[in-house]
């Protein structure tokens, strides 16, 4: 299964390896498509690829550490 999404971090979190934990806790590939990072703000769209269970347990898990997530639907590349 794949599903899109859109992160937005808190500051204190954008240094932190949050996807890289994510993907290999629950075995979901993550494909970055967009990123804009700076000293405050991280925002991030993912493609996240895996089985439809870890996949929505690698999101939770994401929201849980306080990052902003977004279901995107349709094309992501403008």
């Amino acid at each position: 299964m794949k599903r899109r999404v859109k992160l937005t971090f808190p500051q204190n979190l954008i240094k932190e390896p949050v996807i890289f934990t994510m993907a290999k806790t629950y075995d979901v590939m993550p494909n970055i498509r967009r990123a804009r990072i700076t000293d405050s703000v991280g925002e991030m769209i993912l493609e996240l690829d895996g089985a439809e269970d870890n996949v929505e347990k690698g999101i939770k898990s994401l929201v849980t550490q306080g990052i902003d997530v977004e279901l995107i639907e349709g094309d992501i590349i403008e």
